[in-house]
């Protein structure tokens, strides 16, 4: 895999203006792949019904990815970060700042991102998780952002890694659809050119019930339900709005106006909240970067993901205008705008 087209961040001088710019994409989903024949088939065992039609009209998802017995976050966000770092050019040994957005890190403490720090072979660098669940990656890109801009990191990889299926309530046919593991990540460096314009973050904790798995762990044994729980209806009302409002936040701050994106990559939830979105900025839904259909909704990976398969496929090129926006338990959201 050949890097991306190098960005102007070498060097960056300590008087110049600092900027973080994304360098390179990686992205990693698990082999065991499960279409929605196959989720049917697995709930048929519990005697519950669903079909192909049914999941694909209410969410646009046909697949996603589960771990084997044994792999954990930690493994996904490893194959995703070696794959960022090829594409920038880079080894291990350049990373200054780790950080990784997770709901499922592999143990209490410590956490996930020492542990992909351990894997990656490296040591010395500021290494920590970021808990916002589906928003996470948002809102580690622009904690990453700001480091770099206070000239805090110089190089930082910037994870999303999710194992889901570990959570998911199996006799809860209308969220057990919904999820999947994997994991995404971006290499972000300095630079002395512009490459994330702005970022938009918010949180409402008044609608923690809404979306969450009320569970915890205390003298050894789990206390409440460690299940993912969700009120669908208030999450897809809740979302299209504050996603619209983040986006428009977003650009104002940068001085831009929708008309200026080049792509949307919205978190990859629901195929109709992705859409809604898009048509509230009056954009065309050709400019609408979409893969839930084949990896569901992996949480804080889900947008390092898309980003990723666009790179890939060679749509998201250098010089696009991209936004990148996230929303999910606490009830949290944000947005970036960046030149890619």
């Amino acid at each position: 895999m050949n890097p991306l087209p190098s960005s102007p961040t070498a060097h960056v001088s300590s008087q110049a203006p600092r900027f973080a710019r994304i360098a390179g994409t990686g992205s990693y989903l698990p082999p065991r792949r499960l279409s929605n024949a196959d989720m049917a088939a697995l709930l048929a065992e519990k005697g519950l019904e669903t079909s192909d039609e049914w999941i694909v009209e209410r969410t646009g998802i046909r697949a996603r990815h589960f771990v084997d017995d044994g792999v954990n976050s930690s493994d996904l966000a490893l194959h995703a970060s070696r794959a960022a770092l090829q594409a920038a050019g880079r080894t291990a040994d350049d990373v200054d700042l780790i950080i990784v957005a997770t709901s499922t890190p592999d143990m209490v403490f410590p956490s996930t991102a020492c542990i992909l720090q351990q894997k990656l072979g490296v040591h010395g660098c500021a290494a920590f998780d970021l808990q916002a669940v589906c928003s996470g990656f948002v809102y580690a890109l622009a904690v990453a952002d700001s480091m770099i801009k206070a000239g805090s990191a110089n190089c930082a990889l910037v994870v999303g890694a999710e194992v889901f299926s570990r959570i998911l309530d199996f006799n809860d046919r209308t969220t057990c659809v919904l999820f999947g593991d994997g994991a995404g990540a971006v290499v972000l460096e300095a630079s002395a050119e512009p490459g994330i314009l702005a970022t938009e973050l918010h949180a409402d904790g008044r609608h923690v019930g809404i979306l969450c798995v009320p569970g915890t762990v205390a003298g050894g044994q789990v206390l409440g339900d460690p299940l993912l729980k969700m009120d669908g209806q208030a999450v897809f009302k809740l979302a299209v709005g504050v996603l619209d409002s983040a986006a428009r936040a977003v650009l104002e701050k940068a001085g831009r106006s929708a008309e200026d994106l080049d792509w949307l990559i919205p978190h990859q939830a629901n195929i109709r909240i992705m859409q809604g979105t898009a048509k509230k900025l009056r954009l065309p839904l050709d400019k609408l970067i979409a893969t839930v259909d084949e990896h569901g909704n992996t949480s804080a990976a889900s947008v390092p993901l898309a980003l990723d398969v666009a790179v890939k496929s060679g749509r998201v090129k250098r010089g696009d205008t991209v936004m990148l926006e996230g929303v999910g338990g606490g009830f949290t959201w944000g947005a970036v705008l960046l030149d890619f």
